[in-house]
């Protein structure tokens, strides 16, 4: 074949290869610089994927399932905290703050994809059965709760008064899986209790943060007040295992001890969650400045971590137990207009000197492990030591009659660290009264 050498071919081959050059470049340019996905070609992808699994899933789907299914993995996605609720979940949430339910009185959150106790609540099916802070709930009845949310996991164990349900946990220490069968009761939180101690000390412990926490902590200071013959010389507060609650009570609750300066700041993407709340000036119903010794634990989380940090940052508290739980998240509960509704971290809290307590937890300035108290061995001999003793006969009543559940007291005799709390506090009224000599 010839080589094309007139003068026109060569004009002919040099506009096609131009062409071509127009053509191929502006495509390499777009492929160097492509634009990330907008929304819409993401939803796009979704209508998708819920068109052909509505048309061609192996059994019928309700839109409205697979819509919900959606909404929860986007949420599970964020973090531990953020969940879809359905009509009846989002009105059973409502229902906890007022202090009021059916179930076993445990708080959760998952961790590590693990739904995990935060803390029993006092006098409730699961703190006399002996569940315990940091217990992983791996099984409800017959069904494993790996992957099931916190609500799908409440709604389990909420039911009917008098109604069973067994609970497997694994513990930490513990080779095998430990099972709890528990009767649901119906629930009513009183958040605080209180005890009154020679020498003018007062003891209040606050289970949660209800509507009414801060209101009923006046009422009980107040009382403790009386008994101390007008003021009190000294107070053990107590959140142990207190898994938080409502925001705007630890606020109220902190402002009760302190006059000035700030209690907690949240900071969020959006400038409506950034706030400072700030202790409010002296009034009356505000505490004179004597010695509190706040305790904490592992289940100490949120709300009572927010109180705990104030007063630890303002130099108006110490701290003694041991580190706290270290969920340093806000949450707003948001509705939605078929009557459910999301929760939403929308930020994050920080004590009065900047410190994030997430994932890190308050640390007591002053480390005192719970103690664990056991009978000493019996060394004296008795019948049943002996050998060939009568074994006790068929009909004895002994050991079979149920343990009645009794008035809650608390003893410092068996609280190893509220025992040291008081201690510290009565040599602070030593040195007290040695400084004024």
């Amino acid at each position: 074949m010839s080589a094309i050498t007139s003068p026109l071919a060569r004009i002919v081959i040099v506009l096609m290869i131009c062409v071509l050059h127009l053509v191929i470049a502006p495509a390499q340019s777009v492929a160097t610089t492509q634009q990330p996905k907008s929304a819409y070609e993401h939803l796009d992808l979704f209508s998708d994927v819920l068109y052909l699994v509505q048309k061609n899933y192996v059994e019928p789907v309700a839109m409205e399932t697979m819509v919900q299914g959606a909404i929860n993995g986007m949420l599970e996605e964020l973090d531990p905290h953020s969940e879809y609720m359905n009509p009846e979940m989002f009105a059973e949430l409502e229902i906890e703050t007022t202090g009021e339910f059916c179930g076993l009185g445990i708080e959760i959150t998952i961790k590590d994809r693990t739904i995990t106790v935060i803390a029993p609540i006092d006098d409730t099916p699961a703190d006399c059965a002996g569940i315990k802070a940091g217990d992983k709930i791996i099984k409800i009845d017959d069904k494993f709760t790996k992957d099931i949310s916190i609500m799908e996991a409440v709604q389990m164990m909420r039911g009917e008064k008098g109604s069973q349900i067994t609970i497997g946990v694994m513990r930490e220490k513990q080779k095998h899986p430990l099972e709890f069968t528990l009767m649901r009761q119906i629930i009513r939180i009183e958040s605080i209790k209180q005890q009154y101690y020679q020498s003018a000390l007062g003891y209040i412990r606050i289970t949660q943060f209800q509507k009414r926490t801060a209101k009923d902590l006046r009422d009980a200071l107040s009382s403790l007040g009386k008994k101390s013959g007008g003021t009190l010389q000294g107070l053990v507060l107590d959140l142990r295992n207190n898994p938080g609650g409502l925001l705007d009570q630890a606020v109220k609750v902190a402002d009760l001890f302190l006059d000035s300066g700030d209690i907690v700041s949240t900071r969020g993407r959006q400038e409506k969650d950034n706030s400072i709340y700030h202790a409010t000036p002296w009034q009356k119903d505000q505490q004179p400045d004597y010695p509190i010794v706040i305790l904490i634990n592992g289940g100490s989380a949120s709300a009572a971590e927010i109180v705990a940090g104030a007063l630890q940052d303002q130099h108006r508290a110490i701290i003694l137990g041991t580190q706290s739980f270290g969920k340093g998240s806000v949450q707003s509960l948001i509705p939605l207009n078929d009557k459910s509704g999301m929760r939403l971290t929308t930020a994050h809290y920080y004590t009065p000197n900047g410190t994030s307590i997430q994932a890190l937890g308050i640390t007591p300035d002053i480390v005192v492990e719970q103690a664990t108290w056991h009978t000493a061995p019996d060394s004296k001999i008795r019948e049943k030591d002996l050998d060939n003793h009568f074994e006790t006969p068929d009909n004895s009543t002994e050991n079979t009659q149920p343990v009645k559940h009794k008035k809650w007291t608390k003893t410092a005799a068996s609280d190893y660290q509220l025992l040291r709390a008081l201690d510290l506090l009565r040599g602070w009224q030593q040195l007290k009264i040695l400084s004024d000599q």
